[in-house]
């Protein structure tokens, strides 16, 4: 899928580099998913500016195929959030000796078409801004709480002050609310997510796709440091204007195996059902089944 540089920097001991370049699809692209400077303001506070990753969800941030299960990333953290998510901007975060954390964000905003195939759709929308419009900015807060060892809870919201970058199209303001939590005790593993899109406007309104949701959850057991299986369950709903209507649910199960620490190879079975609107506007939205393998590293 991607094949990633990761090239970094410290020019002072309060002031670094860090940047990712990254080929997708055997080559096919090449896209800077950050590179930005970060500033030590106190010994728990911190300013970066430059292009980043947004603090949303579990896997925007961390998704090194060696630190989740599954070949393919959760559909839920693809669809709705949309991971890999970064954008242009200033941010700065801090945190607190009782394990609370924030974060604060301005960045390029969405660009969302409002008609075409990619109609409504959050994913197509990221800017990634090498062209970025930046009329109208986005800004993304979160709070998170790690303060009893193995759990992470945290709350992210997302505001787009007009998700297409163009007054009167019909898709002005969206606001993405998302929660997940984490929790780790011996070999048992449980990783929780909802995230929920609520957009407002004339055209998106009578598309309905003003609201855009989806959750997942996932237990995962290692019975062996160097094994682990797991389950997850999603559920969506997005996408949907007349040619890519996605309701759609799904069952995974899988296994990683890490024959060393940093090198993972992954087995997996997914099992898809659309609900009879998706099935009735577009055949390729069709229920089917999959069996998947992959091979992962970082270093």
């Amino acid at each position: 899928h991607r094949f990633v540089l990761t090239v970094g920097h410290e020019f002072t001991d309060s002031i670094r580099f860090f940047s990712e370049v990254e080929l997708e699809h055997d080559g096919k692209e090449v896209e800077v998913e950050q590179a930005y400077v970060e500033f030590d303001l106190k010994d728990n506070l911190q300013t970066r500016g430059g292009v980043f990753l947004l603090p949303v969800g579990i896997i925007n941030e961390t998704h090194e195929p060696t630190t989740f299960y599954g070949v393919e990333r959760n559909n839920v953290e693809s669809i709705i959030i949309p991971a890999t998510w970064w954008a242009g901007g200033a941010g700065i975060n801090g945190y607190f000796d009782n394990g609370i954390s924030w974060d604060l964000a301005v960045t390029e905003g969405l660009k969302m078409d409002t008609t075409g195939d990619n109609a409504f759709r959050v994913r197509s929308g990221r800017q990634k801004t090498s062209e970025a419009e930046a009329n109208d900015l986005a800004y993304t807060g979160r709070l998170k709480y790690t303060g009893i060892p193995g759990l992470e809870l945290a709350a992210s919201v997302n505001y787009q002050t007009d998700a297409s970058q163009g007054g009167g199209d019909g898709l002005d303001e969206g606001i993405l609310y998302e929660a997940h939590a984490i929790y780790q005790k011996g070999p048992f593993a449980l990783r929780a997510l909802y995230a929920q899109w609520d957009f407002d406007g004339s055209a998106v309104t009578i598309n309905d796709n003003d609201e855009q949701s989806g959750w997942y959850i996932e237990p995962s057991y290692k019975p062996w440091e160097k094994l682990g299986i797991y389950a997850r369950y999603e559920d969506i709903d997005a996408e949907l204007n007349s040619d890519r209507n996605q309701r759609f649910d799904q069952w995974s199960v899988g296994a990683n195996f890490w024959p060393t620490e940093d090198v993972v190879l992954k087995v997996d079975y997914r099992s898809r059902n659309y609900d009879n609107t998706s099935i009735a506007v577009s055949p390729e939205f069709s229920d089917f089944d999959a069996f998947d393998l992959g091979i992962g590293y970082v270093f």
